[in-house]
């Protein structure tokens, strides 16, 4: 029993006077007048529910599952909602086995939902495929809610048959359907929205959220680590609209979930912005969890799990302690549990590439205009721009006074050779490169640099550690840091992992890298060929408007 506590009724949006809350087994029993073998005086403390994710990506994290849980749990979040298409895009099936083996016994409780997606569009090349089949074979998994982002949007549109296959499964087994539909608006947002996609979490605007409201979507409210919306999109939410929004995490950096948060963070992000807190807490629980039939939590009512956090402060979300199924999991920020070491091998040593050379990391041209890749501070859209390059012997260079520099994408999955390659303005290297398997949504090998030399020291790099991070500069290794579960994700620890990944920004930086980029994760989604405007995958350079491979050379 949980003596003198303050609950926060997400029904009705209440804070009930002070009772007793009585829990037995894994379960409220209810509040008032209980007596229980064990009794904790709570001094009039709020508590609230377990914080739920309705939308996040594990592997972002570039730690295990376990280690993300020993992460969110102390900060309130007791539940997620993982789309595994990143592991998915690199291992398939048993990428999402994997997830499923890892998260089995957490006190985190995490949802999946299949990646709809696996490839995510037809300009690349990954490392397996999910397809109707396969969906049709995960969806009745008691803990699968439904289908992932469903980020080809041109395939719903189209009507590729094997696309709305999965929609057609998902929705007969009674389950949502995630969207991603950035800027998709009037008569196309209608069309997508009508084979039963539910929800967005790429919107960026008010304008965009209320159009997608209007129509009946669930308006998903992210904060990540590259893109931060929150701000711009909270004037949309209402009291009318209110049950029909969510906060989402998306992505979220080693570095961000110690320094900042999880979801505790956008509680209060939102509240610093002038929005009530209840109202934000809400939005982080029951809202999520009526939204995928996350039956038993998401509140703090008899019959439901006891989920719960205890607050010092509701404004600044001050969390004492967490239960999770009615035991102490967390107190004063440390995790009350361990977690166990990843032990399958499918996902590991999952890179195979075909021997590198410089030659490999050459743009070739017989002028001096180029397709330029521009980027855009705090979100992963780029810009599509025409620009004179420097041509030096029928080869485009790396230019620091224009803030241009050479971005090559390599397969690394099956060593097929294929090679794609671009040119970036405004992330502000200087000298030297970085290279990295975590390149959204296919997950080669993606290398940024200023000179082939560098660029190639960095990727061998990469290969040899069977995935990850590097820096190079004159020739030599500057750091690493080595993803070895499918090249996404460290089995060190979250504060390793982040110790190691400090250390290497802040070298990336003293390279040149501007501070509004976050070094490695700017370059994750310059190859996500279905964000505009203009992208590299391991095929060419993609106008992503158009759907088309692009030369860089007019």
């Amino acid at each position: 029993m949980l003596k003198n506590v303050r609950i926060l009724d997400v029904f009705t949006g209440e804070i009930l006077a002070p009772s007793n809350l009585a829990i037995a087994d894994s379960l409220i029993v209810g509040w008032g007048d209980y007596e229980g073998r064990e009794e904790v005086d709570l001094e009039g403390r709020i508590v609230v529910p377990g914080l739920i994710d309705g939308h996040v990506h594990l592997e972002s994290s570039m730690v295990t599952p376990g280690q993300f849980a020993r992460a969110v749990v102390p900060r309130g979040t007791t539940a997620v909602v993982a789309d595994p298409h990143e592991i998915a895009n690199v291992c398939g099936n048993k990428g999402l086995e994997y997830i499923l083996q890892v998260t089995e016994n957490l006190p985190l409780k995490v949802y999946i939902s299949v990646p709809s997606c696996v490839p995510a569009t037809s300009m690349e090349d990954n490392g397996a495929t999910i397809d109707s089949r396969d969906v049709a074979r995960w969806i009745l998994h008691p803990r699968i809610v439904g289908l992932g982002e469903v980020m080809n949007v041109p395939a719903v549109l189209r009507g590729d048959s094997d696309m709305l296959a999965k929609l057609e499964i998902t929705r007969n087994a009674g389950k949502v359907i995630d969207g991603h539909a950035p800027g998709l608006a009037g008569k196309g947002l209608m069309h997508y929205r009508t084979f039963g996609v539910g929800s967005d979490h790429e919107c960026t605007s008010a304008t965009e959220a209320r159009e997608k409201l209007q129509i009946g979507f669930r308006l998903m409210l992210r904060e990540g680590t590259a893109a931060k919306n929150l701000l711009d999109l909270l004037p949309t939410v209402s009291p009318e609209n209110l049950r029909y929004c969510m906060l989402v995490t998306d992505d979220r950096h080693p570095g961000d979930l110690l320094e900042e948060g999880h979801l505790d963070h956008l509680v209060r992000l939102a509240v610093k912005s002038g929005f009530d807190a209840v109202s934000a807490i809400r939005m982080a629980t029951i809202n999520t969890a009526e939204y995928f039939s996350l039956k038993g939590i998401g509140a703090i009512a008899p019959g439901y799990r006891a989920d719960i956090v205890v607050l010092d402060d509701l404004n600044n979300f001050s969390v004492a302690r967490v239960y999770c199924n009615g035991r102490l999991a967390a107190k004063e920020g440390k995790p009350l549990f361990e977690v166990q070491a990843p032990s399958s091998k499918a996902v590991f040593n999952t890179c195979n590439v075909v021997p590198l050379k410089e030659k490999d990391f050459r743009i070739t041209t017989a002028g001096d205009e180029a397709r330029v890749i521009e980027l855009v501070p705090g979100q992963i859209i780029t810009r599509k721009v025409i620009r004179k390059v420097k041509n030096i012997n029928g080869e485009f260079v790396a230019s620091p006074e224009q803030d241009i520099a050479k971005l090559v994408v390599i397969e690394r999955h099956h060593a097929t050779g294929k090679v794609g390659r671009g040119l970036v303005q405004g992330f502000g290297l200087k000298r030297g490169a970085l290279a990295s398997t975590i390149a959204h949504d296919a997950h080669n090998l993606v290398v940024l640099g200023m000179n082939s030399r560098d660029m190639l020291v960095a990727a061998k790099a990469v290969v040899e550690m069977g995935g990850g991070l590097a820096l190079a500069l004159d020739g030599k290794l500057l750091g690493a840091l080595p993803l070895e579960i499918a090249g996404l994700m460290s089995t060190l620890s979250l504060e390793e992992v982040s110790s190691r990944l400090s250390d290497l920004e802040t070298k990336a930086r003293e390279l040149g890298v501007r501070e509004c980029f976050n070094p490695f994760l700017t370059m994750a989604f310059l190859s996500l060929a279905v964000i505009p405007e203009i992208k590299v995958t391991n095929r060419g350079l993609i106008d992503v408007s158009v759907g088309e491979i692009v030369p860089v050379s007019l």
